[in-house]
């Protein structure tokens, strides 16, 4: 195996589904104080989420509190409470190649444009034949981090 040619530098977000989002909100919103900054639907990806934060600037973890559109349709963002967790990545292209030669699984979908406006992929939550390396029965999205994140991170290494 080749070195690793990217660094995954933090948490971006961490994404909650539920069945009503108005419960969510009632906790992460009302209870906790964070602020609903946005909100995304896709009838694509079976998904009403409001987007919501904790810290600042470049170490701000997004929150997502998650609903489906339709109970009965897949993706069903509501059936696993903690749907996903989205990790930034330095160089998202390199990543996903090197990654998707080492034997990792990616979901259908390639690099795209997410939700709070970031390139992100996702790894598939299980391995297979193919691919033998999996989430282990978690979702991870991958997040281009802009270049002042990356460079907020580089200068906490030191």
């Amino acid at each position: 195996m080749s070195a690793r040619p990217f660094k995954i530098l933090g948490i971006q977000q961490i994404a909650i589904g539920g069945p009503s989002k108005e419960k969510l909100k009632t906790l992460w919103v009302d209870m906790l104080g964070l602020e609903v900054s946005g909100n995304f639907v896709s009838e694509r990806e079976n998904v009403d989420e409001d987007i919501c934060a904790m810290g600042r600037g470049p170490f701000k973890v997004e929150v997502d509190l998650m609903q489906p559109l339709d109970p009965e349709k897949k993706p069903a963002v509501h059936a696993t409470p903690l749907n996903h967790v989205g990790l930034w990545v330095d160089d998202l292209p390199t990543a996903v190649e090197w990654l998707s030669a080492n034997g990792v699984r990616f979901a259908p979908g390639g690099i795209r444009r997410g939700a709070a406006g970031f390139d992100i992929t996702f790894l598939h939550p299980k391995a297979n034949d193919e691919f033998p390396i999996g989430g282990e029965g978690v979702l991870i999205e991958l997040v281009q981090a802009p270049a002042e994140v990356v460079d907020a991170f580089a200068k906490l290494a030191g």
